[in-house]
Order: C-alpha cells, then sequence, then structure tokens
C-alpha cells in the first residue's frame, strides 16, 4: 500500500529519547542467561558458552552486500542492504544456506565493525538493511544500531527472521525495526517436528507475527515502491504439500489482514539433507505451486505474489 511522503525510521526518536540505548543495555544482559529464542537454553554466551543455535558472545557475519534477489519492494534501484548473520535457531533439514547457519561460515565482528557495515551499505545507495538470521544477535544488532544510528543511519531496518524468534525478544524490538520479514515454514507440528527439530514452531510463529502486525501493520510503500514499514511474510511452497500452506494462509487471511504483503516463494529443491527424506527430496511440480496460488487467493489474500 502506498503511504506517501514518510518521515524518519521510528529508531530515530528512540536514539533522541535514550530509549535505543536503554533497550541495547537490556538486552544484552540476557546474553547471560540467553532466552532470545524459544529454545530457552539459558546459557552464559558472555562466557563462551553456546546453545542449539551455536552462537556464542560476538556477532559473526557471512556477508554484507546490496542484494538485488530480495522482494521488489525491498530492491528498488539501490538494493537491499543485506547483512547475512551465521548460525541458526532452527534445524531445517533442507536449509539451502547450510554452511552459513549450520557449519558457521563467518567472521567475527565486534558491534562497532557492525555499525560500519550498516552505514557502508548505506551509503553505497541501498534502501533498508536486512539482517538475515539476527534472531540470536539481537542484543549486538541493537547495540550496534546505536552507533550506526548516532553516525548519520537514517534507512529503515528489515527483520528478516525464520520466525522462531521469543515473543519477549519481538515486543523489545518494538520501534526499532520498521520492517519484518518471517518466514511462516510449517502450520502443523509433525513436519515441524521432522524438518527442523522445533515442534512448537507452529504456536510460535503465529503469535510472533501477530505481535509484528500489531507493531507495524500492512505493508507500506513510499512514492517509488520502496517499503518503508511493515510486515512482508515469506512461505515456501513445500512438495506434497507438507507446509500447511492452506493453513498458514487461513491463518494470514482471517487473524491478520487480507491486504498481508505474502511472497509464496516455488524455489524449494532439496539442499543439506533432505535427500534422507524421501517425501521432501525432489522440487515442487508447477501444480502444487499453482494450487497453492489458488488457495491463497480464495483466502482473499493477493499481495506479494503472482500466477
Amino acid at each position: 500500500m502506498n503511504a506517501g511522503t514518510q518521515g524518519p525510521p521510528s529508531y530515530i526518536e528512540l536514539l533522541r529519547s535514550g530509549e535505543l540505548e536503554r533497550r541495547a543495555k537490556e538486552l544484552s544482559g540476557q546474553l547471560a542467561h540467553c532466552r532470545l529464542c524459544p529454545r530457552d537454553c539459558g546459557v552464559n554466551r558472555r562466557e563462551g558458552e553456546r546453545g542449539v543455535c551455536g552462537a556464542g558472545y560476538s556477532p559473526v557475519v557471512s556477508s554484507a552486500f546490496p542484494h538485488f534477489g530480495e522482494e521488489p519492494e525491498l530492491v528498488g534501484t539501490g538494493g537491499s542492504g543485506t547483512i547475512f548473520m551465521t548460525h541458526c535457531n532452527l534445524r531445517c533439514v533442507f536449509c539451502q544456506n547450510d554452511d552459513i547457519s549450520h557449519g558457521g561460515d563467518g567472521r567475527e565482528v565486534t558491534p562497532e565493525e557492525l555499525a560500519e557495515y550498516m552505514i557502508a551499505l548505506q551509503d553505497r545507495g541501498c534502501h533498508n538493511i536486512n539482517f538475515v538470521t539476527p534472531t540470536h544477535f539481537v542484543p549486538q544488532i541493537v547495540t550496534a544500531l546505536v552507533s550506526a544510528a548516532r553516525r548519520g543511519l537514517s534507512i529503515p531496518l528489515v527483520y528478516n527472521t525464520g520466525g522462531y524468534d521469543s515473543i519477549g525478544t519481538i515486543r523489545a524490538l518494538a520501534g526499532i525495526f520498521d520492517i519484518y520479514m518471517p518466514d511462516y515454514k510449517f502450520a502443523d507440528e509433525a513436519p515441524a517436528r521432522r524438518y527442523m527439530d522445533a515442534p512448537d514452531y507452529p504456536g510460535v510463529i503465529q503469535e510472533v507475527i501477530t505481535e509484528m502486525h500489531r507493531q507495524v501493520g500492512v505493508l507500506e510503500t513510499d512514492g517509488e515502491g520502496i517499503a518503508r514499514r511493515g510486515l512482508l511474510i515469506r512461505h515456501l511452497v513445500m512438495p506434497g504439500g507438507l507446509a500447511g500452506t492452506d493453513k498458514v494462509v487461513a491463518f494470514i487471511a482471517g487473524k491478520l489482514s487480507k491486504d498481508t504483503y505474502v511472497n509464496l516463494m516455488d524455489q524449494y529443491h532439496p539442499c543439506h539433507r533432505a535427500h534422507l527424506f524421501p517425501e521432501i527430496a525432489r522440487r515442487i511440480a508447477h501444480s502444487e505451486y499453482d494450487e497453492a496460488v489458488r488457495t491463497a487467493r480464495k483466502a482473499g489474500l493477493s499481495r506479494g505474489f503472482q500466477g
């Protein structure tokens, strides 16, 4: 939805009031007994302990660059300033970035270096700063944001997550991220358990995206069609309907808004350990994707996908 002229990102006001720095300190305190995600590991990451995600104290970055393969509303003409964070709290057997998410491929950086990445991407003309898989590094990201905002960062932040986030973490980010982009991977417990080792994921993601929607609403764009604020949801169509697309779109349309931006993705292909699971060891058929689109349209959704 075009919102016309937009003001600065909401974190600017939090910086001016001192609230951003207060949140950074509060979140950093959680690293001594980490419960940033539903794994609820309770490890002391300040002392180098690591939980399910594999992350320690220092943020780890795999890459940072202007990305032109994201949603058009994020990319525009200057690209989305994408910062890929290493490690992940989900154990997806079909992970397309397993060298990063599971293998830990990346470089440890300080919060000040992370702030420099943000400023550099803004200077290169990116429309936003897009943190990919940020959940386990939220305290370090917010700490870096304090520095970056003081140095002139003034473009929206994107929270690009697998959706397995603690509701407390998402609430603590109110007014910091103007754009949320969660995956909605599975609607049912059995596949969430089998393919991600997260049987509680369906309940978690519904609570998480409801809170995200409460904070930022449906996607709003400026006069050039560039996202300024709002919720984008990604849903990967899986072989055999295993993702529960019918339930996913019904929840979004019924509980959030029929104006919600939903990217129905057709690019599933077997990666990582997917070959060990015969039912997902293949690409989806064109007919499966077409059926997903029809289901979404029947539910009243229309933004974010074609077909």
